[in-house]
């Protein structure tokens, strides 16, 4: 608990929802309704009190924002237990590229974050277009696609609902003071928080110790180490000489050269195991190894060597076998 994690899922649904919002453009036409000019409206992070003070304080400079514009904050965060799912389930990813790894993560828990959406104008029709622009895609909601955790690709639909809008015309006042239409839209995105990811690979061995209660008490150790019981990589070594039916405990090979006894061998998905290796080409085999159905094997079938090099290749979830030794 505690260890150093952050996917920037709180940062990443902030530009995502902001992304919402910063194409909008207006129209304005001139006196005789022909001619009219397209404006984008400007979108920024920030309290709408600071851009308020900002009109306030540069009414009568060149550098004075315009208007229209908007604006838009993060303003809260709060836990969403109608969406709470069983808190022990993990979500495991493989690794695409390798096969072997797999990347564990706790279901996320869901949080709410809440949003404000202002848009501030002096004249009543651009706030209007831009409104009218906005409010058509939620109903109440619009899913938006965020990618909450890069290592383990997992992206999902964050919902946007529009909780509520609210006007506010600052019309009266002096000549000194600027009139600002101000809409407020409230918007909850209903997104996930993500626990720290952890890399799960295939154990490579195992030591289980038990104590013998009998006459002759002892300490013991089981030890197991995991092998592959499939060819991974196509290692062919060698081809069946002859037809072979399923009961056979011995076969025929072209070559049985680079054979040795006490080895795996796979034979159309058949897992066998040599215990000798006799001569003109011939070897005493055990069937039907690690689980696999013994059958009947056609001349030319190949013969695939299980080595180490197929153990390195191991995919998480393989059901591998084992061989083991015993010590005390």
């Amino acid at each position: 608990m505690f260890e150093y994690f952050y996917h920037e899922i709180l940062r990443k649904t902030i530009i995502s929802f902001g992304t919402l919002f910063n194409n909008i453009t207006i129209q304005k036409k001139d006196a005789s309704d022909t001619d009219f000019s397209v404006m984008k409206i400007p979108l920024a992070y920030g309290p709408t009190q600071k851009f308020l003070a900002r009109l306030d304080q540069n009414l009568n400079k060149s550098t004075a924002i315009s208007l229209p514009r908007m604006s838009f904050e993060f303003t809260g965060l709060t836990y969403d237990s109608s969406r709470k799912v069983t808190t022990t389930q993990k979500i495991a990813v493989k690794d695409p590229d390798t096969k072997k790894k797999v990347d564990k993560v706790f279901t996320p828990v869901p949080y709410n974050m809440q949003f404000e959406l202002s848009i501030m104008s002096k004249l009543n029709d651009d706030a209007l277009q831009i409104v009218e622009q906005i409010l058509p895609y939620f109903q109440p909601a619009f899913n938006l696609s965020v990618e909450l955790v890069e290592t383990i690709k997992e992206k999902r639909d964050i919902p946007i609902v529009l909780e509520n809008i609210t006007m506010q015309d600052d019309y009266e006042g002096d000549y000194s003071t600027r009139r600002v239409l101000l809409y407020t839209l409230r918007f909850t995105a209903k997104t996930y928080l993500f626990g720290p990811v952890t890399r799960v690979e295939p154990i490579k061995q195992a030591t289980l110790s038990y104590y013998t209660d009998n006459a002759e008490k002892r300490d013991l150790a089981y030890r197991v180490t995991p092998r592959a019981v499939k060819d991974y990589d196509d290692s062919v070594v060698t081809n069946l000489s002859d037809d072979i039916l399923s009961s056979a405990t011995s076969i025929v090979v072209d070559d049985a050269s680079s054979i040795v006894a006490d080895t795996y061998f796979e034979i159309d998905g058949e897992s066998i195991y040599i215990k000798k290796v006799g001569s003109g080409n011939k070897l005493t085999i055990d069937r039907a190894r690690d689980n696999t159905i013994a059958k009947d094997h056609v001349k030319g079938s190949a013969l695939k060597s299980i080595t180490q090099a197929d153990t390195d290749l191991i995919e998480f979830g393989d059901d591998f076998g084992f061989d083991g030794e015993t010590f005390s």
